[in-house]
């Protein structure tokens, strides 16, 4: 319940756009993310696939890292 799925778009080093799990949307830090960000958000697809990436990838891990850690 305190994972949060991170996936930030980076161009000349300067991130234009980031997806979080916790906001559950884009969100566009330039005028090119802000773009980019709008048409994905409104496409469900792209959305419903972003969100799934939380229990795919980072769910599916914490038992490993905690037994690792601990």
């Amino acid at each position: 319940k305190d994972v949060e799925f991170i996936d930030s778009y980076y161009y000349n080093k300067l991130e234009y756009t980031r997806f979080s799990s916790s906001v559950g949307k884009f969100v566009g830090f330039t005028e090119y993310g802000v773009r980019n960000a709008a048409a994905w958000n409104n496409d469900p697809s792209i959305l419903s696939a972003m969100k799934a990436q939380k229990e795919a990838v980072c769910l599916h891990n914490v038992p490993v890292y905690y037994s690792n850690v601990l």
